[in-house]
């Protein structure tokens, strides 16, 4: 996806901030919503050039995460400018850097000390209460509050299958086999899981999204937004499992050995995570296309034609 470096005719972004009194400018992440720079100081901007964030709730979000007693830092928003119809959040910067970046591949093996930090970041966040600014929050490629009309995580979920489904399921259902049944298989898995805690969700932890220090500890997380909510923190460790490696060559085993890790870990139900990570390929399928060119798009139909929920056989790595 091409990102804008302009905010406005003849005026690069660089250059916005210069203007601003921001003398060390430059620019250090790029991501699916937008561009970050580092101002200097402990302050970063994000310029929000794809969409419009949710930003007094992703404020008040951020300081409920953030005043929790977390082993790693989480973003605060300072302040909010608008310029050309763009949204300019300015927030903390974080330390560390990032885990991996989204060019690098894991080989077969997964470094232990990534499933060591991902299990204290799981961890972390599962100690968040979920709050209600969270349930007032959308997920991406959404219209509504993910928590409106219910009271129940899962049935904010089945709820949010059911809109997604309907709104271009027909794209996914031509390279899905037995696809309504399938749909039918996960909703019935929904309803089967049992009421627990509800904490803070971030909903796309992959490794640009976790920064560490040299020795490897967890020191920050970032990027919060794509699919934060409130709720099971089941749910973030499944979704995690399947994105964390997404399009590397040994992407299929590495699911498998992190769905089974974390299931051991915190004694969650390997059938519960399944049926979550059913629910964010049914969820977020047509986010960025829906033809045989997108890569989101494949990755979801691959991941429900192996997914023993959602097709009603054996879990599979190919």
């Amino acid at each position: 996806m091409e990102i804008s470096e302009r905010a406005s005719s003849g005026l690069s972004w660089v250059e916005y901030f210069r203007e601003r009194g921001y003398t060390d400018v430059r620019r250090i992440g790029v991501g699916v919503e937008g561009v970050v720079y580092s101002l200097g100081d402990g302050r970063v901007a994000k310029v929000w050039v794809n969409g419009r964030p949710q930003t007094e709730v992703s404020r008040r979000v951020f300081a409920d995460v953030a005043q929790c007693p977390l082993p790693f830092a989480t973003p605060l928003i300072h302040d909010v400018h608008e310029h050309d119809g763009v949204v300019v959040t300015y927030e903390r910067e974080l330390p560390g850097v990032p885990m991996r970046s989204v060019h690098e591949q894991y080989g077969r093996e997964l470094p232990a000390s990534h499933k060591e930090a991902l299990i204290i970041v799981l961890r972390g966040l599962a100690s968040v209460p979920g709050t209600e600014v969270m349930r007032r929050l959308s997920v991406q490629g959404d219209d509504r509050p993910l928590w409106e009309g219910h009271r129940r995580f899962k049935d904010a979920l089945a709820g949010l299958v059911d809109r997604a489904v309907s709104r271009n399921g027909a794209a996914l259902e031509g390279r899905v086999p037995d696809f309504e049944a399938g749909v039918g298989r996960v909703l019935s898995g929904l309803r089967a899981v049992a009421d627990g805690p509800v904490s803070a969700i971030h909903g796309d932890l992959v490794p640009p999204n976790v920064h560490v220090a040299g020795d490897g500890r967890p020191v920050a997380v970032l990027d919060f937004g794509f699919f934060t909510t409130a709720g099971d923190p089941a749910f973030e460790a499944a979704v995690t499992a399947i994105i964390w490696d997404m399009y590397g060559p040994y992407a299929g085993e590495h699911s498998v050995e992190l769905t089974e890790l974390f299931a051991r870990e915190f004694s969650y139900s390997a059938d519960v995570l399944r049926v979550y990570q059913a629910v964010y390929a049914l969820t977020t399928y047509d986010l960025f296309g829906m033809g045989a060119e997108d890569g989101h798009f494949r990755w979801c139909a691959e991941q429900l034609r192996r997914n023993p929920v959602f097709s009603g056989g054996q879990w599979r790595t190919r």
